[in-house]
């Protein structure tokens, strides 16, 4: 399991929003390249990016603080928020050189999108947000709720030829109250997809938990902003663990 600690971009500051919602913000720090090294440095994996601005207008809002958190880092860095069209993905993967790509509003709105990016950068950098509301898949910074059901958007994605998808509980985001475990295990029965458990972990046996049951990341961001999780200590252990006797 891959271990990846969030920075959530607002106006250029690194913050967390509660359950998705724009009126409850935290802000945890001016500075997210400083976050950024931080987490490189403690041992992270990959680096998950989410333009909150982005995700609501559907334009690159904080383009000029991404590109300088990519610039600064060596490990991989995925993206989310606004990315609704082949000249935004253009733009982060062939000229600012993001690794990964999430599209979300785009996958559901525009499969044929979804269909034209996935061949053009292939299904390891092409990764689609499912974000989950009472079962029915939200759109649009989570401000929009379809009539389109988890299970039958995944088997969609699936014959579309997606293999990665960051799955989100909007319920669980931002809460520190534990992510959706039976949610994960409906997915794992029903998809051959793999996920990446996004919201409500609270803690590092929450972590640990995720990395028992097989699944293939986890994405970690508000129980490490409120010191909830020594995430240098996790990532150490989560190495041993995988590390050959």
């Amino acid at each position: 399991m891959i271990l990846i600690p969030a920075i959530d971009l607002k106006d250029g500051q690194a913050v967390r929003l509660y359950k998705g919602d724009y009126q409850q913000k935290t802000v945890y720090s001016t500075s997210p390249i400083d976050i950024a090294l931080e987490f490189e440095n403690m041992g992270a994996d990959y680096l998950h990016v989410v333009d909150l601005d982005g995700a609501k207008d559907g334009k690159t809002t904080n383009l000029k603080t991404i590109q300088k958190i990519k610039e600064s880092l060596s490990i991989p860095v995925e993206l989310g928020g606004g990315i609704r069209d082949m000249k935004t993905v253009d733009l982060y993967l062939s000229q600012i050189g993001i690794d990964r790509v999430i599209l979300g509003t785009a996958a559901i709105e525009n499969p044929e999108f979804l269909k034209e990016a996935l061949d053009k950068y292939g299904p390891t950098r092409i990764v689609v947000g499912v974000d989950v509301k009472d079962e029915f898949v939200a759109t649009s910074g989570w401000l929009v709720n379809t009539q389109t059901h988890y299970l039958d958007f995944l088997e969609a994605l699936e014959k579309l030829g997606v293999e990665y998808i960051v799955c989100t509980d909007i319920s669980k985001d931002g809460t520190l109250s534990g992510p959706s475990f039976d949610l994960y295990k409906n997915i794992a029965q029903h998809c051959h997809l793999q996920f990446v458990v996004s919201g409500g972990i609270k803690d590092a046996q929450d972590i640990y938990k995720v990395n028992e049951l097989g699944y293939y990341g986890c994405i970690v961001g508000k129980a490490y902003y409120e010191g909830k999780i020594n995430l240098e200590e996790v990532i150490s252990c989560l190495r041993k663990e995988s590390s050959p006797v």
